[in-house]
């Protein structure tokens, strides 16, 4: 099957996830497009392919005569979708030869360069984008293509010299559980990478320390008329943590590098309010610093409203990957090498988020993040280049050469 059948495949499937869900999978719809791929797995001679009890599909390209002793290397993809925006009934166009100008999707949504710079780099490509109404679900049924389009490619060309592959797809990556009951030990890998970046060249093996910040305010509730000097009104208290955060640290005013705490949700009423922030930042020292910063603010809190006003639950939520990926030189420079070999230029980049690769890494699987060609995830102006996909499909083909040398 041609890569881009492969892809309009796979996005025809209703994939998204539920961050409000109890489950894992979070969505039972997931489980569907597994199976699927399970069975593709089969009917194209991966061997130890299964699918467990959680969704977890795992199979096996086996090595190569003569390589059965190399490093067993893996990829890795998420098949669900984000929540933030319909993955139903995804009507995908296809534009050839794009020629740099706008583009429009409908008949009242127009995807603008003035709006989306980098789409000049994809002048002369062919894109896949959506009809306005949708997400695409390039995030990550695009490196999800491309791992099985990969795994079709060795398997009918035996003279490609590699070890053995395997391969993972996961559930819920989009609402932070893609890899909660992953077993590491079972999928066997020495080393692996995640398929699951965007823009061509990108090559990551740093993210940001993550963790979450849940204010639990308590106030007093007395009658307006006669709350002089006895009400304590708790969404203004949650308003006033937040003024005593750093404004310059907010994501709105950070980029590369620069760690920030972002104010997601604040609910509530006089007598009781939350806020919930992220809390982010590549070093780890100054991570630290950011969350004794916000226990500082609970405890000035209570110092002047009085004890109990406010309780702050702190949760870590991963960690950067990069002190457990640094130690192997050679994962990424056997990537940025595939990347040359496909004519693709490496771009080293800091993620300025998480993937599942960073809590696999801890979790004793080294796994940095290579693109996959899509763009704009998460919403109704993504889009994918089928000419960068194709190269990171080259990539994940020389990535399996380079490690049977």
């Amino acid at each position: 099957m041609e890569l881009l059948e492969r892809f309009l495949k796979y996005v025809s499937f209703d994939t998204q996830s539920d961050e409000s869900s109890t489950t894992f999978p979070s969505t039972e719809k997931q489980k569907v497009l597994l199976n699927y791929l399970a069975d593709e797995m089969r009917g194209l001679g991966l061997t130890e392919v299964e699918m467990d009890s959680y969704g977890y599909v795992m199979g096996t390209i086996p090595a190569t005569p003569g390589c059965e002793d190399k490093p067993v290397i893996g990829f890795i993809s998420h098949v669900d979708t984000s929540p933030d925006m319909s993955g139903k009934d995804i009507k995908p166009q296809i534009i050839e030869h794009y020629d740099g100008k706008d583009i429009r999707l409908n008949e009242t949504v127009t995807m603008r360069v003035a709006d989306f710079p980098e789409l000049s780099f994809f002048k002369g490509h062919t894109l896949i984008t959506t009809d306005g109404t949708t997400l695409l679900g390039a995030d990550d049924k695009a490196g999800v293509a491309e791992i099985m389009t990969m795994a079709e490619y060795l398997l009918s060309h035996p003279e490609i010299k590699h070890g053995k592959i395997r391969i993972g797809f996961t559930p819920d990556e989009e609402v932070g559980r893609g890899v909660d009951y992953f077993d590491v030990a079972r999928f066997g890998a020495q080393y692996a990478y995640t398929v699951d970046g965007g823009f061509e060249g990108e090559l990551e093996y740093e993210n940001f320390n993550a963790a979450s910040a849940h204010f639990d305010v308590q106030g007093k509730n007395i009658h307006p008329g006669s709350a002089k000097d006895k009400m304590l009104n708790a969404l203004r208290v949650v308003c006033e943590i937040d003024a005593l955060l750093p404004e310059a640290q907010r994501p709105e005013h950070t980029e590369g590098y620069e760690g920030f705490y972002h104010l997601a949700s604040i609910s509530g009423s006089v007598e009781k309010a939350e806020s919930y922030y992220i809390i982010r930042d590549h070093d780890r020292a100054k991570f630290e610093q950011k969350k004794d910063f916000a226990r500082q603010v609970a405890d000035f809190m209570n110092l002047k409203y009085g004890e109990g006003t406010v309780t702050l639950t702190l949760k870590d939520q991963y960690y950067n990957m990069r002190e457990m990926v640094e130690p192997h030189p050679e994962l990424i420079a056997r990537a940025e090498e595939a990347m040359r070999k496909a004519g693709v230029v490496p771009a080293v980049k800091p993620i300025r988020g998480g993937t599942d690769g960073a809590r696999l890494s801890y979790m004793g699987l080294p796994c940095p993040n290579l693109f996959t060609g899509g763009m704009n995830f998460h919403g109704k102006y993504e889009y994918a280049s089928l000419d960068t996909m194709k190269r990171a499909l080259q990539t994940l083909i020389n990535l399996a050469e380079l490690w049977a040398r």
